[in-house]
């Protein structure tokens, strides 16, 4: 292939044009630049929410690309590599720059497509950018992978973290363009059913959206984020785990404007970057032991009596927050809302369901992977497993949440429950009765029902799950 032939910039989880390490590799060539987006299997088995927010992105991305007088090529196949031989085949392209996963599937065949296309002398490039420290860059002294949070910080918190790459002036184009799929025939939304009118109005879409989040945060919020973040009635967070999570903001712009924020003397800026690493963290895991997304990270965990069906009674209030325990029941609910959950209100609810319920913890990890729109592979498998207790730097078995004492630690004034419980409320709040919209109507539930009952108590519960925990010689 000359050197005038046409790269195709493939998309995944990184649909954003600033600091974008390919997509600057990609126009500093001067080449044409053919910016794609493949659904494929792994795509068609996202969730219900993410596949939707997904697809939201990716319109939002098309949106940014024309305004550079580009354009995003959609196409849909079983395979991503006979997706791009067509293409290849369809323009011309010597060359595919992607921006790497860590997750086992992607991987598998990402590299699949590497190997191939160099065999067919198609250069075939990966680039970071979903991370800021690569997984294997970061060694203990012994040379193997930390396994514990705190000397993971301890090890990366000074190493310098790249600074962001400034958007493309232009990207050059193509003479022709091939044809695209149209993105309302792939009906990514479907599963959603009438949940997404409901959730529509708190996605904050697209690269610009997330700039604005981060500029809001560092200016108003980050100051008392060490506080507040434990607050789920007040506005305490970044909330960037949804534009994380689909790369239209990238951890090294967040990590630089928390950092210019400590040196501004901003106390709770530092644990926001201790946030960031958390997230890396978790990354990091997954690509040495990837069967922390499937099974116990300590593998004598595997003999834990959890309870494995996902269709109990018990499991089932806990799924329409109906447990008869506010926080849980709020928590719940604000999920199929706003499509996110505060992160108090995630350790709650799967310490709930994993100690009190003995339910295991994939169930729940599932039931998120299907309803967050902020789903996120790795920190999802390992904040059920630290909740559970099964999993790298967990919260030990014996410490079991209590969801009544956490609430009236952490809601005082009553400001979290009173937004998303609706019965027994004179005038409820709008997101509580929102929630009846959201979820679908074979539940049955009605706002002028009755509070339910707790199902599990939690003395019962802790009580049950520590006999079990001691039984086993834990």
């Amino acid at each position: 292939m000359s050197d005038s032939s046409p790269i195709l910039l493939w998309f995944r989880r990184d649909l954003r044009l600033s600091d974008h390490a390919a997509l600057c590799a990609a126009c500093e060539t001067g080449r044409p630049v053919i910016p794609v987006f493949i659904h494929d299997p792994l795509v068609e088995g996202l969730g219900a929410a993410p596949k939707w927010r997904l697809g939201l992105g990716i319109g939002a991305l098309a949106d940014s690309l024309s305004n550079k007088d580009s354009r995003l090529t959609l196409r849909r196949g079983a395979d991503a590599l006979e997706v791009l031989q067509t293409l290849i085949k369809d323009t011309g392209a010597g060359a595919v720059y992607w921006s790497r996963l860590y997750d086992p599937d992607s991987v598998a065949r990402d590299t699949r497509i590497k190997e191939t296309l160099k065999e067919q002398s198609i250069e075939a490039r990966s680039f970071g950018g979903h991370l800021m420290f690569e997984p294997w860059t970061v060694e203990t002294k012994t040379g193997g992978y930390y396994k514990v949070y705190t000397p993971f910080w301890n090890a990366v918190k000074n190493l310098g973290v790249d600074a962001p790459h400034a958007t493309p002036g232009s990207i050059p184009a193509p003479s022709t363009w091939p044809t695209s799929d149209d993105l309302d025939s792939w009906d990514m939304g479907r599963a959603m059913d009438r949940g997404a009118e409901v959730v529509r109005p708190f996605v904050r879409l697209g690269e610009q959206a997330a700039q604005g989040r981060l500029g809001a945060f560092m200016a108003h919020i980050v100051a008392g984020y060490k506080e507040t973040r434990d607050l789920p009635g007040v506005d305490g967070t970044s909330n960037l785990s949804e534009n994380l999570a689909l790369g239209e903001i990238s951890p090294h712009q967040c990590w630089h404007a928390g950092r210019r924020a400590m040196e501004e003397g901003k106390q709770g800026a530092e644990t926001f970057c201790k946030e960031l690493v958390w997230r890396e963290f978790a990354y990091h895991l997954m690509h040495h032991t990837p069967r922390i997304l499937t099974h116990n990270w300590r593998e004598e965990w595997e003999a834990f009596p959890w309870r494995e069906d996902a269709n109990t009674a018990e499991v089932m209030a806990w799924k329409q927050g109906c447990t008869g325990l506010p926080f849980i029941d709020a928590a719940m609910r604000e999920l199929y809302v706003t499509g996110r959950m505060h992160n108090r209100g995630r350790m709650i609810v799967a310490s709930y369901l994993t100690k009190h319920l003995m339910t295991h913890w994939r169930i729940g990890m599932d039931w998120f992977e299907d309803t967050l729109i902020d789903w996120d592979p790795a920190s999802n498998a390992m904040g059920w497993q630290w909740s559970a207790g099964s999993g790298p730097d967990a919260t030990p078995y014996f410490r079991v949440f209590n969801p009544e004492t956490q609430l009236d630690k952490f809601d005082k004034d009553h400001a979290y429950r009173s937004r998303w419980i609706a019965e027994g409320m004179s005038n409820p709040h709008a997101d509580a009765l929102a929630f009846y919209e959201a979820i679908p109507r074979s539940w049955g539930l009605d706002p002028n029902d009755r509070y339910p009952d707790v199902i599990v108590s939690p003395a019962e519960g802790r009580s049950r799950a520590l006999d079990a925990y001691s039984n086993r010689g834990f």
